[in-house]
């Protein structure tokens, strides 16, 4: 058995030092937040006594033909990124974990994967990073690729430690670090509906709501109607969802499901597409509404059927940002894993999800999101005075916001123009006139595609 000492923490901050494998394959779901079935987990070690760093999870490819690219990337991903953050690792531990289909070959499971532990290791090697210790857990046991004693790592492997028995279990529960179940279990709450009757049902009214949509979110006028119209559901939804009784994740999730028929879940599913008004829902981010939006932005993803699979990106991505925004880390990294899935060039979902991975603060982006709103609150307020006095048939006042120029520069000045000369202009917060993009493509299941202002 390879002795070593790890510590989970830097100076300064409560440390726990694992010796030996047994307490590493103990410390793993509290290093990720949940158990990571079926993946690979490449963790980064920084000094000498091995302080944990930046750690990577990845599903194991299921063809065997893909294990060697893949260990090189992952390889390169984990060192490249420990460099960029805290300095190039100097050492790796990794892990795989796969049980085994009937629950009752775990060391199978472990010979199967040898060449893929194998391939990793190598591919640490040549960027001269070692791997100190190699981990396979199947089955509720754990095996070493890196140890060749049997008499500390027998063939049958050695049982895992019970659950909260460990010294790492202990510090984990006094700082109030949760494991949250496993990766399956978390990426079903967000998976979509598989009763037949419901998936038909979403189905028809997503068919439904599509064809008499579309035209609206075509023209510019309509596209915000349809966006006011989105958010007041939405916030209608987060209301009806909040004032439901509390229930543990299981129940919570199916309640929430009968609290929000097909064509309301249709609706705003749609009009999330428009990317302006994804970024207004994002604003509910924090505080009390918090959770009620993670709840709907959860139930919205469970009813992306069917050939609206792609569409699912948006309401994933809001669950991951709440998730994200709320210290949730470990479902915030499974929701945008998960959107990307559905939309792999899904933009949003892409720099959130490397924020996350790199553990950017997502203060800054909050921060950006309430100005946001104090702008969208302010366009709204002069876009109302400027129809109220066309209204009554008074010229509209036409504000021109000069912005400062670089190194404090002036601008040049202009003959003022001769009255009635003033060349037409579009009042504060009206839209302004756009050319149709060509080529847009006006189906009702894929609309809001690249070149758009929606999706992204």
């Amino acid at each position: 058995m390879n002795k070593h000492h790890e510590s989970t923490g830097p100076a300064g901050e409560q440390q726990i030092t694992l010796r030996g494998p047994a307490e590493l394959a103990d410390a793993l779901p509290y290093l990720m937040g949940f158990h990571p079935n079926d993946s690979v987990v490449m963790v980064a070690l920084h000094g000498g006594r091995g302080r944990f760093g930046g750690r990577l999870r990845l599903g194991i490819p299921q063809a065997p033909g893909e294990w060697g690219p893949v260990a090189d990337q992952l390889a390169e991903c984990l060192v490249s990124g420990s460099e960029r953050r805290e300095g190039r690792p100097d050492a790796i531990v990794l892990f795989l974990c796969q049980d085994s289909p009937d629950g009752a070959g775990g060391r199978q499971t472990m010979e199967r994967l040898r060449p893929f532990a194998q391939r990793l290791r190598t591919a640490c090697g040549a960027l001269d990073v070692p791997v100190l210790e190699a981990l396979c857990i199947s089955d509720g046991r754990y095996w070493s690729y890196c140890c060749p004693d049997p008499r500390c790592c027998p063939d049958q492997g050695n049982p895992l430690a019970m659950p909260g028995t460990t010294v790492m279990a202990a510090a984990a529960t006094y700082a109030g670090v949760h494991v949250r179940g496993t990766l399956r279990d978390m990426e079903a709450r967000l998976q979509p509906l598989r009763t037949p009757a419901a998936v038909r049902a979403q189905e028809k009214a997503l068919d439904r709501v599509g064809p008499a949509l579309l035209p609206r979110l075509l023209d510019e006028r309509a596209r915000r109607e349809v966006a006011a119209e989105t958010l007041r559901l939405a916030r209608t939804l987060m209301d009806r969802i909040d004032e439901a009784q509390p229930a543990p994740p299981a129940l919570s999730d199916a309640g929430d499901d009968q609290l929000i028929d097909s064509d309301e879940a249709a609706a705003v599913i749609l009009g999330l597409q428009d990317r302006e008004t994804r970024d207004r829902a994002a604003a509910w981010m924090e505080g009390p509404e918090a959770q009620a939006a993670l709840r709907l932005w959860r139930t919205l993803a469970r009813r992306c059927v069917g050939p609206y699979g792609e569409h699912a990106a948006a309401p994933l991505t809001l669950a991951g940002w709440v998730s994200w925004s709320t210290g949730d880390e470990p479902g915030a990294r499974v929701a945008l894993a998960l959107a990307l899935r559905a939309d792999p060039d899904y933009t949003f979902a892409q720099l959130l999800h490397r924020a996350c991975n790199e553990g950017l603060d997502p203060e800054a982006l909050r921060r950006c999101l309430r100005e946001a709103i104090d702008e969208d609150a302010g366009s709204g307020a002069e876009a109302a005075e400027a129809e109220t006095a066309a209204d009554r048939g008074a010229a509209p006042l036409h504000v021109r916001k000069v912005r400062p120029l670089p190194d404090g520069g002036r601008r040049r000045a202009r003959a003022s123009r001769p009255p009635g000369a003033e060349r037409g202009k579009a009042s504060p917060g009206s839209p302004r006139p756009r050319t149709p993009v060509a080529g847009r493509r006006r189906d009702a299941r894929r609309y809001g595609r690249r070149g758009s202002r929606t999706r992204r």
